[in-house]
């Protein structure tokens, strides 16, 4: 990322002491500045300072997205908070559901027993109006029986 703020080989300035140096020391006094290496210097930190806002600028940008993820991730945090609830309530919607289906099972037994009870008195009553019909038609044969029997000896 950082390939075109790398300097070249040989951009650190390194001068040899020699005899000649020292020996001419006082003529690089009068050298111009491009002479003793203040132009590569310059180049130099110029692109450090390139560096440096390029450095700034990419912090700047990730402390962008780390707001936009921070708000991203606040608002997905306040979706499921809210499907939470909603999940919260559904639950307790089929709990009461449950309750009410239980509530009508226990009612529907109680229906079906009195029916059942119903249906005893029933056969119950049936036998016995059966009884009474047999007991009337024995009553009957026997009443007939006797107007037969009269009707005969009157004859």
């Amino acid at each position: 990322m950082f390939d075109k703020f790398k300097n070249e080989e040989g951009g650190e300035m390194v001068e040899e002491r020699t005899e000649e140096n020292a020996n001419t020391a006082e003529s690089t006094v009068n050298e111009s500045p491009s002479d003793i290496g203040i132009g590569e210097l310059m180049g130099k930190r110029a692109k450090l300072e390139e560096a440096i806002d390029y450095v700034g600028l990419m912090i700047k940008n990730l402390k962008d997205k780390r707001t936009l993820l921070e708000k991203d991730i606040e608002e997905e945090s306040v979706d499921i908070k809210n499907l939470k609830e909603k999940l919260q309530k559904v639950s307790e919607y089929i709990e009461e559901e449950n309750r009410g289906i239980e509530e009508l099972a226990n009612k529907r037994k109680q229906v079906e027993s009195q029916a059942d009870e119903v249906g005893v008195i029933i056969n119950n009553l049936r036998d016995k109006l059966s009884n009474v019909d047999r007991i009337i038609d024995d009553e009957g044969s026997r009443v007939r029986k006797i107007k037969e029997s009269r009707d005969s000896i009157e004859n």
